[in-house]
């Protein structure tokens, strides 16, 4: 089921992943910068009839993209209260990964009484600002991912093939839970056969890129605000590397408050930590745990 909610710009795709029993918790569950709602079809598999599960496409991906700006995350933290008030919720659990870890976090410290808990996955910590271009900054981070969207491909066995490549996703298509992750990529796409390309807005992701590494408030959200938050790191990244983005040591030196609880995610990396089952065990249990 797929809700359409007014916000600034447009209209966001609410996609309703679980519904749960009658007066289940609710919790929103926000995605990566380049990614889109379907990147938690695991984990709503783990949490079937639990929890009314709702995940948006973020503004400018997938079934949102045609919301126009503003972009950045603090767009996307009024986008997330704007979902609240239409489907009825007073207050949730926020379950972000990656970028959406920091909109879960700069939701809670803008709205905390919309916000009972955080469940952030390999996201979320703010670190000192890179010095220098901050579009130098995002490519050393995202750039294979922002030059994917400037990509086009014959038809969708093309764009899978491209990720078939991918170190920290192809082997992953080929798993189990492989035909999950396909449906994640394939929501993806748009355009007519023979011009198949990513739904990303590419301004979109630049500006929110350079909110996640620049922006003050969005630095401190975490650290600073008063929401209980359980926080899950990838000990791999992005391209599989050993090194992860987040480490125990990072962590630490973050200096984030007695109210978040870390627990590590061994043995996945960056994108696989949503899809893995045993880290989806882990993610369904903090969610449980946090309810």
């Amino acid at each position: 089921m797929t809700l359409g909610v007014a916000v600034d710009g447009g209209t966001l795709a609410v996609h309703e992943l679980g519904r749960g029993p009658a007066g289940a918790p609710a919790v929103m569950a926000l995605h990566g910068i380049t990614a889109n709602a379907l990147a938690f079809g695991a984990v709503a598999q783990a949490l079937d009839g639990e929890v009314r599960l709702l995940a948006p496409d973020l503004r400018g991906r997938a079934d949102s993209r045609s919301v126009r700006g503003p972009w950045g995350l603090a767009a996307h933290a009024a986008d997330v209260v704007a979902v609240l008030d239409a489907a009825r919720v007073e207050s949730a659990v926020l379950l972000g990964h990656s970028m959406g870890a920091y909109v879960a976090a700069l939701t809670a410290y803008l709205y905390p009484s919309r916000v009972s808990s955080l469940v952030l996955i390999d996201g979320g910590v703010g670190f000192p600002a890179p010095e220098g271009d901050i579009d130098d900054a995002l490519e050393q981070v995202i750039g294979p991912a922002m030059r994917r969207l400037t990509m086009s491909f014959p038809d969708d066995d093309a764009y899978l093939d491209f990720w078939r490549e991918h170190p920290a996703i192809g082997p992953a298509l080929a798993a189990p839970y492989g035909d999950l992750l396909t449906a994640y990529l394939r929501h993806d796409l748009v355009g007519a056969g023979g011009e198949r390309r990513s739904s990303c807005v590419l301004d979109a992701v630049r500006a929110d890129g350079a909110d996640v590494l620049a922006d003050p408030v969005v630095l401190r959200s975490l650290r600073d605000g008063t929401v209980p938050a359980t926080l899950l790191y990838a000990a791999r990244g992005l391209m599989d590397e050993p090194q992860g983005l987040l480490d125990a040591d990072r962590i630490a030196a973050a200096g984030l408050p007695p109210t978040v609880r870390v627990i590590p995610a061994g043995g996945v990396n960056h994108y696989t930590v949503l899809f893995e089952p045993q880290a989806v065990r882990l993610i369904a249990y903090a969610v449980g745990t946090s309810v």
